[in-house]
């Protein structure tokens, strides 16, 4: 055996480590290819429900269904209703009765066209509304809707229809904080929560998506190549600039994005293209002598509870560019 096939097969060996059931229920189905019905998936993700992140997030809920803000499911950032749940769902939480009461609090939130504005409408005319608050949301939403189970519910099927609907033909969707300077970006709409809208729209199962839905995944697959992945940024003599806080991998993300979110997103479509090489090849370079790949950018202290330490090896991003790098030499040979 390799020295580097050994270390390989430790590193994956460490990821499938009962001490952190999340990584482990991703793991055993996406580095060891069990299905989900295989009784250690199971035994993981019911453990995921006693750990100690899961049992926090949840006994922070109020019983109505929310978390801290009714009136708004995104404000205070990142321990509101929408951040939680988006939590729980990329901790690999499974649908509890709790969880469904979070999610239908959130329905709330959702306008007539479908996508959904951060403050409940009061009035029909606030429901009425098509002003949106970014991609981003929607994205993060329709991300974790998927993964409760929600793919055949109207709510989810109304916010899938707006993301195609509003889908422009420049790529992207509108956002109102995006840009701030039209001079230094390339993308005409928000390129980072164009990510998001396609991370969620990637968990639509092939068989359930319209030829609408494929398109549009089509679309910000190629928009997200000519970009180079995380070169959208203009220089001032109109060069691409690399967008240098993507090198910084972190978990989670919420509406941030990095370059190991983006290529963890197009592998999983089945993307293998010589434009994604150079983001491909950061990954690689930013192992350590361990193997590991270490958390370089945190969210903890601002949510509920705290998920690896900062600047030490990290299981989530190292699962993360374990799997990105599976299938891209699956692929490449």
């Amino acid at each position: 055996m390799s020295t580097a096939k050994k270390m390989d097969d430790e590193i994956v060996d460490w990821l499938l480590e009962e001490e952190n059931p999340s990584v482990r229920f991703w793991a055993l189905q996406q580095l060891r290819g069990k299905k989900g019905t295989d009784a250690e998936v199971i035994a993981a993700q019911r453990a995921i429900m006693q750990s100690d992140c899961v049992k926090a997030i949840l006994k922070a809920q109020r019983p109505e269904g929310h978390w801290e803000n009714r009136e708004s499911f995104y404000l205070p950032k990142y321990i509101a209703s929408t951040h939680n749940l988006l939590i729980l769902a990329e901790l690999g939480a499974e649908a509890t009765t709790a969880i469904r009461r979070g999610v239908e609090h959130v329905f709330l939130f959702q306008r007539n066209s479908g996508h959904f504005l951060i403050n409940i409408p009061k009035t029909e005319k606030g429901k009425a509304s098509t002003m949106t608050d970014g991609c981003c949301i929607d994205g993060n939403i329709l991300y974790y809707l998927l993964h409760f189970g929600y793919l055949e519910d109207a709510h989810t099927k109304r916010l899938i229809q707006f993301l195609v609907n509003d889908h422009s033909k420049d790529y992207g969707w509108r956002c109102r904080s995006y840009p701030i300077d039209r001079n230094r970006v390339f993308p005409v709409n928000c390129y980072m929560g164009a990510v998001k809208a396609l991370k969620g729209l990637s968990m639509i199962p092939k068989k359930d998506r319209s030829a609408e839905v494929s398109y549009v995944i089509q679309a910000e697959t190629e928009s997200i190549l000519s970009n180079q992945v995380y070169k959208y940024l203009r220089g001032p003599k109109g060069e691409r600039k690399e967008k240098a806080g993507w090198k910084r991998f972190g978990f989670p993300l919420f509406y941030q994005s990095d370059v190991l979110e983006v290529l963890d997103v197009l592998t999983g479509l089945g993307a293998h293209d010589e434009r994604m090489s150079d983001a491909v090849e950061l990954v690689e370079k930013a192992r350590g002598p361990d193997g590991k790949w270490a958390l370089k950018n945190t969210f903890n202290g601002k949510m509920l509870c705290n998920i690896d330490t900062k600047n030490q090896p990290s299981k989530w991003v190292t699962l993360r560019a374990v799997r990105v790098l599976k299938r891209w030499y699956q692929e490449h040979g």
